[in-house]
């Protein structure tokens, strides 16, 4: 019989919890720096929450990456909040140098109920703290269980075992696939190139918004072997494009940090483009902003190669990440990409105050060009042409379109809208 199961029946009315400490993103270190490296790192954690330890808060190490509280007789939820707070602090000042993170997971057990078995307590302790590694990416959080966020993680798990099959080529039901949006110039009223957005499609989930995903793929640090399947698809989009006779349209492709800083992506990516065979130039990296925050040089660095062997660099969202106008002018991009907050401010702010046009001039002097997302209205279209816009993509133009659309729109020209001749009266409205 175990401690929990005994004391189920000898402090029936005790108040009980168990506090979950996950290091399993410490398995990140150890494909970098070997099994001893992380193994130390583990010995380092126990050592520092033995600290903590009591006669009423004993200490257990449930599994290789995973340390567990079992707390007796406290005071109530907030001193159970205090206490997973203080070893989150420790824990990540302690992992600061390696730049991870984990997850503290805090389970009550409902005093003079029926306890569920042991598995089922040390489950759902396990579900609060991946929940809370999630939650935190980097650093150190905790979460308490309940019910709905058992559905979640449960969910996330269905997303991370779709993923891993499709990371590892496995014939499943999963799917991860791409939709192309176009890209058009404004000075030209021609197709500047399309941008790639992947898509998830699983047989338990359906289809899965990426802005789960990713994350997901990212924590996980599956976004390297997935991310590498995307590259692979949009280049072989560009070269069906280069075999139709389309030889100046661009394709982007989104990437992560996790990607930028793997040591081999640079040279990855590179051979990736010869095997293909097409040209650099018609490929265009995009990255968000809020990258820069990690590792600003090392980013940099990579960045200045990959421009040199003749690829667009864009940096996307621009506007809600976290880089200050000084780094912007240091980086080493071709495009600013205007994110849709500053657009959708074009219907609900004149224009004598919006500021798009103003973040338009900025990366002109900055040797940019721009390209605005989520074009939706020809009044924004409108006002985007008057300050000198470059490129525009969004829904009044196409929506994300399958591979097969993508070449029809293609081959239909330029739609009507970019045709028209601007409004005068929706001119006047908008300008300064």
């Amino acid at each position: 019989m175990t401690l929990l199961e005994r004391d189920a029946a000898s402090k029936k009315w005790a108040k009980r919890a168990l506090v979950g400490i996950n290091l399993s993103m410490v398995q990140v270190l150890m494909s970098n720096y070997g099994f001893q490296y992380s193994q130390n790192l583990i010995k380092k954690a126990a050592e520092v929450l033995e600290a903590y330890s009591t006669e009423s808060r004993r200490l257990f190490q449930a599994s290789e990456h995973r340390f567990i509280f079992y707390l007796v007789g406290y005071r109530d939820k907030d001193e159970l909040a205090r206490f997973g707070s203080t070893v989150a602090d420790t824990l990540g000042k302690l992992f600061t140098m390696e730049r991870i993170g984990g997850g503290i997971g805090i389970l009550e057990i409902e005093p003079g109920e029926s306890a569920p078995d042991t598995d089922t307590l040390l489950r759902r302790v396990l579900i609060a703290s991946e929940k809370a590694i999630s939650t935190a990416g980097k650093d150190f959080d905790v979460c308490f269980y309940n019910e709905e966020l058992e559905a979640m993680v449960n969910r996330e798990r269905d997303i991370v075992k779709a993923l891993g099959a499709i990371a590892a080529g496995e014939e499943t039901q999963d799917r991860l696939f791409l939709q192309y949006q176009p890209i058009f110039n404004l000075k030209t009223n021609a197709l500047f190139g399309f941008e790639a957005l992947s898509r998830l499609k699983t047989e338990e989930l359906g289809v899965v918004s990426p802005l789960e995903f990713i994350p997901i793929a990212e924590k996980t640090k599956l976004i390297l072997p997935i991310g590498e399947k995307v590259i692979a698809e949009a280049l072989r989009f560009l070269r069906r494009l280069k075999a139709l006779g389309y030889s100046d349209v661009t394709v982007s492709v989104n990437i992560s940090v996790i990607q930028l800083l793997s040591p081999d992506f640079t040279g990855r990516l590179l051979e990736l483009i010869r095997d293909a065979q097409v040209d650099e130039r018609n490929f265009c990296l995009e990255i968000t902003e809020s990258v820069f925050a990690s590792d600003y040089d090392a980013i940099n660095n990579s960045l200045k190669e990959l421009r040199q062997a003749g690829l667009y660099i864009a940096i996307d969202d621009f506007g809600t990440g976290h880089s200050s106008l000084a780094r912007e002018k240091g980086l080493t991009v071709d495009c600013m990409k205007i994110d849709k907050y500053f657009i959708d401010r074009l219907l609900s702010t004149d224009g004598a105050s919006a500021i798009t046009g103003d973040i338009i001039s900025i990366a002109h002097k900055l040797g940019q060009f721009t390209i605005a997302e989520g074009v939706e209205y020809e009044s924004q279209l409108q006002y985007l042409r008057k300050h000198g816009c470059d490129k525009v993509q969004g829904y009044l133009i196409s929506r994300p379109l399958d591979e097969e659309d993508a070449i029809r729109f293609l081959r239909s020209g330029t739609p009507e809208v970019l045709r028209r001749a601007p409004d005068p009266g929706s001119l006047w409205e908008i300008s300064f």
